[in-house]
């Protein structure tokens, strides 16, 4: 898979005419983007479709949770609109649920933790176990339900890679380029390291739509990514 291939970027935006712009600007130089809540709930579900008929994969980005009956009926409905990827939250009731209403070629990829948690913001929400070890038995019973991938930050993806073996797809957010602030991320890694770790995808928002040319921003992440496999693997 080309390096292009393997970025995603995320369309943080807060209209549908923004994100128009936004994909316009990095015309042929990105093949994939997620829609998240803030443009999902703006808009954002009825341009998924546009941007699949004109030739961009689509990350729906929206982690369902809910009773089983319910996620269900999302997936199916949201199964409607071209999309590649969909996420729901790594517990095993939503996960079944999905797995079971997804259509077509809708893939299902399991929020393990996220990238703005650490182990006290676990502890604080009354988990007793690390982001690690959590992470590990979330991605062991996505396996076992057969979810299609998983969602992990870039500290846990060569863990999760061998627990998950290599038909599982990896997604990893929290991407940052050298230099780059943080933000509200609190496991970052740059987009090399996580190529290294075992990522297929890389999710990568403000660093690209932020930038003042935000196509040569992807163009360099996406030199970088390339430069990666030939170099570790």
């Amino acid at each position: 898979m080309a390096a292009r291939d393997r970025l995603i970027v995320a369309l943080d935006l807060p209209s549908v005419e923004a994100a128009q712009a936004m994909v316009a600007r990095l015309g042929d130089a990105v093949s994939f983007y997620k829609i998240g809540y803030e443009l999902a709930f703006a808009g954002g579900l009825a341009y998924a479709p546009l941007l699949a008929d004109a030739g961009k994969r689509v990350f729906l980005d929206l982690k369902l949770h809910d009773i089983g009956h319910t996620v269900g009926q999302g997936v199916r409905s949201l199964a409607r609109l071209g999309a590649s990827f969909l996420t729901v939250h790594a517990y095993p009731q939503t996960m079944q649920a999905a797995v079971e209403a997804r259509e077509g070629g809708l893939r299902i990829l399991a929020v393990t933790v996220l990238t703005s948690y650490n182990d006290a913001d676990l502890m604080a929400s009354g988990y007793g176990a690390s982001v690690r070890d959590l992470a590990a038995s979330r991605a062991t019973q996505a396996r076992a339900l057969g979810v299609d991938g998983l969602v992990c930050s870039v500290e846990e993806a060569a863990q999760l890679r061998a627990l998950a073996g290599p038909k599982m797809v990896l997604v990893t957010p929290g991407i940052r380029p050298a230099g780059a602030e943080s933000g509200d991320q609190k496991r970052v890694a740059t987009p090399g390291a996580a190529i290294a770790a075992g990522a297929d995808y890389l999710v990568i928002g403000r660093p690209i739509i932020a930038a003042r040319d935000p196509k040569a921003a992807a163009q360099a992440i996406i030199e970088e990514m390339a430069r990666q496999p030939a170099e570790e693997r």
